[in-house]
């Protein structure tokens, strides 16, 4: 793998490297690619230099270059990595598309009517990438497909509730419409940041649902699969407990954003890979 694709995932910093820190070489270049790709593919929708006219003539193109990296080869050595990971794998391409459409209405969609159409974005702008990297960790039972889509629904959600105040800034508000209604939390509150008793309600009500993907996840989990997705295990860890700060600094994401230590990132990655990749 090419020094460039690991320095577009260890320049954006996220919570993807400590989960994959502990592959082995060839399954964790593998991630690395299939990750830069989906950096890359949110990169196009999250320029703040282009307008979205040119967003949207950057996707198609990133969309049909992609297409010409299977058909046999693209401009783009990125996307010909991708294909020689897709075919070393034997990744579905379908996640992919998913994940492109996913991005491509987010420069559609700035807000979302109920859960049932938050939860499409998530299962393209997440769950798609977790039934990706499944492939590459390996797994012996159906269930692992389940447990990508759960798991990649609670991070999303999880995502969604820590940048609440990054995305109002930038005109998006992925709080379904009918949930802020419903507790009296207006398109105005939030874009004014505005913390009170209402948004805390509804905050609650978020979290819980977050929780709920998890404990989703947790039960579609097969211990027949816990030494090849100690990956997934870990990440989970990560997002659960930014889901925990959340909740103590009593929702309150406009004062700070919720973050979880290196130290404990660490901790979290050793803690279990011991427990799932050792102690069996």
């Amino acid at each position: 793998m090419s020094t460039e694709h690991i320095e577009i995932t260890q320049s954006s910093k996220t919570n993807f490297l400590y989960s994959f820190s502990l592959l082995p070489k060839d399954k964790f270049e593998a991630i690395n690619t299939v990750y830069a790709f989906c950096r890359q593919t949110d990169d196009i929708v999250d320029n703040e230099n282009d307008t979205a006219e040119i967003k949207f003539g950057k996707i198609r193109q990133w969309r049909n270059e992609f297409e010409q990296s299977l058909k046999g080869s693209s401009n783009y050595a990125l996307l010909n990595q991708v294909n020689r990971i897709i075919k070393k794998f034997n990744i579905p391409v379908e996640p992919f598309f998913e994940l492109i459409k996913g991005m491509e209405s987010d420069l559609q969609v700035s807000r979302y009517r109920d859960f049932n159409t938050l939860y499409q974005y998530c299962f393209r702008a997440a769950a798609t990438v977790g039934l990706m990297c499944i492939e590459i960790f390996g797994y012996k039972t159906e269930n692992a497909k389940q447990y990508a889509v759960n798991l990649g629904i609670a991070l999303q959600l999880t995502n969604i509730l820590r940048d609440i105040k990054y995305d109002a800034m930038n005109g998006r508000i992925y709080l379904p419409e009918e949930d802020m209604k419903k507790f009296g939390y207006t398109e105005d509150d939030l874009l004014n940041f505005r913390y009170n008793d209402s948004f805390v309600e509804l905050m609650k009500f978020e979290c819980k649902r977050a929780r709920e993907y998890f404990e989703k996840a947790n039960e579609s989990f097969a211990k027949e699969d816990r030494k090849q997705l100690f990956p997934a295990r870990i990440m989970q860890k990560i997002y659960f407990n930014i889901l925990e700060k959340i909740e103590k600094m009593n929702y309150n994401v406009f004062q700070k954003k919720a973050k979880v230590s290196r130290l404990k990132k660490l901790y979290y990655t050793f803690g279990v890979y011991v427990k799932y990749k050792l102690a069996y």
